[in-house]
C-alpha cells in the first residue's frame, strides 16, 4: 500500500502519526498545514486526509474532528515509513551500566534491564528469562519445612533459580543430601532434559543405588524443573507507568484490560515465544495479536541469544499504540544485544 501513496500523501500521513505519538489527540487540516512548512491549503490537506481514510489508514473519532491513525495505519507507518532514530552515546552507556553483571545473578540483571527499559520508554518493561535448557553445573535440595524442600539449580553460565517441591512428611535430612549427591554426579554438563531422561531411565531400570524415598525426591525435583522451566519465565516491570498518560475513561479501560493480560502469564509466554522464532526486533500493534485485541496496545520486543547463538529469551516493552516507535525500537534492539553479549 505504500506504493499507492504519493509524496504529498506520505508527508501528511507522517505529520498525523507524529502528532498522534506526541499528544494522542486528533489533528486537523489547519494544524497540519502549519506543521508541514510547505504551501498546502487546508482544503487540499482535507482531500488527502479523506483519501487516506478511504484506504483505512485514518479515522475521525468525532464528527467534524481531526483525524487519528488506525491500527492498520500505524502498522503501515512503522513498517514502511518510520525513520528509526539512533541511540546517543549517553543512552548506550546507561544501558551498558544497567545490564552489567557486577556480581549479580542473571535474573537480577534481567529484572534491572526490564526496569531500565520501562524508565527510558515510559512503558512497561518485559523480559522473557532464558529457558533452563542450558548445561547444568550444580543442584541442591534444601529442607524448608515438613513436607517441603527447596531445589536450587545452577547452570554453567551462572543462572541460579529456585523451586519449591513437595517431599514425603517425616523424611530425614540425609535423604535430601543423598538426592543432591546423586543428581550432581549425573547432571554435570547435561541440559535439564538430558539429565531427566538419563535419571528416569536409570531409576526405571533399577540400576540406581538410590532407595525408594530418595528416588521419589529426585523425580519430584526433576519434574518440577522440567515442567516450569521449559518455556522460561516472564518478568514485568513498570506497569504503573501505563497509567501516567491516561486521559479518558476509554483509555483507562484499555489499560485495565492490559493489566489483566499481563497477569495471564501463559498467554504472554506464548506471544513472547513467537517473537523468539524470528530474528531482530518484532513489533505487534493492537489487534495484530489476540492478546491485545481489546487493549489498544503495542509491544516492541527483540530476542537475545546465548554463547551458542541460540535464542534463549526476549526483552522489550509494552505500552499504548502511540508509543515513540522511532526511539524505542533501537533501544530494545541494543538492550537485547547487550544481554546476548553477557551470555556469550
Amino acid at each position: 500500500m505504500i506504493s499507492e501513496l504519493n509524496q504529498r500523501s506520505r508527508d501528511i500521513f507522517r505529520t498525523i502519526v507524529d502528532a498522534y505519538v506526541e499528544t494522542g489527540e486528533p489533528i486537523g487540516s489547519r494544524t497540519i498545514s502549519r506543521r508541514l512548512g510547505i504551501p498546502l491549503s487546508p482544503a487540499t490537506i482535507r482531500n488527502v486526509m479523506a483519501d487516506l481514510e478511504d484506504l483505512g489508514l485514518l479515522y475521525a473519532p468525532h464528527t467534524s474532528a481531526g483525524r487519528l491513525p488506525t491500527e492498520a495505519g500505524l502498522r503501515l507507518f512503522v513498517h514502511g515509513l518510520l525513520e528509526i532514530g539512533a541511540l546517543s552515546e549517553q543512552e548506550r552507556e546507561s544501558i551498558d551500566a544497567k545490564c552489567a553483571t557486577s556480581g549479580r545473578s542473571l535474573p537480577d540483571v534481567l529484572a534491572e534491564a526490564s526496569s531500565m527499559l520501562s524508565g527510558l520508554s515510559s512503558c512497561a518493561g518485559l523480559v522473557l528469562a532464558p529457558k533452563t535448557d542450558r548445561a547444568l553445573k550444580h543442584i541442591e535440595f534444601v529442607n524448608l519445612a515438613p513436607g517441603r524442600a527447596l531445589v536450587v539449580l545452577v547452570t554453567e553460565d551462572g543462572l541460579v533459580e529456585n523451586r519449591v517441591v513437595e517431599v514425603p512428611l517425616g523424611m530425614p535430612g540425609s535423604t535430601l543430601q543423598t538426592a543432591s549427591n546423586y543428581l550432581n554426579a549425573k547432571l554435570i554438563g547435561r541440559t535439564l532434559d538430558e539429565a531427566k531422561t538419563a535419571v528416569v531411565r536409570e531409576i526405571d531400570d533399577q540400576r540406581t543405588q538410590l532407595d525408594e524415598l530418595s528416588s521419589r525426591v529426585v523425580e519430584a525435583g526433576l519434574a518440577t524443573w522440567a515442567g516450569s522451566g521449559s518455556t522460561g519465565h516472564l518478568i514485568v516491570r513498570g506497569q504503573a507507568k501505563l497509567l501516567d498518560d491516561v486521559t479518558a475513561l476509554s483509555d483507562l479501560e484499555r489499560i485495565r484490560a492490559l493489566f489483566e493480560a499481563l497477569e495471564t502469564k501463559e498467554a504472554m509466554l506464548r506471544l513472547l515465544d513467537a517473537a523468539n522464532k524470528a530474528e531482530g526486533v518484532q513489533i505487534f500493534i493492537g489487534a495484530e495479536n489476540t492478546l491485545f485485541s481489546h487493549a489498544g496496545c503495542s509491544m516492541i520486543i527483540a530476542p537475545y541469544q546465548d554463547s551458542r547463538e541460540q535464542i534463549v529469551g526476549a526483552i522489550g516493552v509494552i505500552g499504548p499504540t502511540r508509543i515513540n516507535y522511532a526511539r524505542i525500537i533501537p533501544m530494545v534492539d541494543y538492550t537485547a544485544k547487550v544481554i546476548g553479549r553477557l551470555l556469550g
